[in-house]
């Protein structure tokens, strides 16, 4: 049985090497963002992956699988929730950029 770090370093390398395989099948998705479902950021597109109706950024995914093969959690949905705070930082960070960029 694999210890939890064997296990992390192993979902690194399987995300990794999606992210990777993407980007050689189609080089122009490095230029392709998307705001993940899950943390909120603007992420690449590369990597990143459809869990029922959210897509996960190349890094959430790592959580996810992580999360899944360590039994923190049964459902995409486990995550998305735990990550709520997460998502809100980024919006208002968003929104505070926007106010200065438009109010000076």
């Amino acid at each position: 049985m694999k210890n939890k770090n064997e296990i992390i370093e192993e979902m690194q390398k399987v995300v990794e090497q999606m992210r990777l395989d993407d980007i050689e099948e189609n080089p122009d998705i490095e230029n392709d963002f998307f705001d993940c479902d899950c943390c909120g950021q603007s992420k690449c597109l590369a990597g990143s992956i459809q869990y029922g109706d959210y897509r996960l950024c190349n890094d959430c995914v790592l959580f996810a699988e992580v999360g899944f093969e360590l039994k923190k959690f049964t459902s995409i949905q486990d995550l998305i929730d735990a990550m709520e705070d997460k998502r809100l930082e980024e919006m208002c960070e968003f929104i505070k950029q926007d106010y200065t960029a438009f109010n000076g």
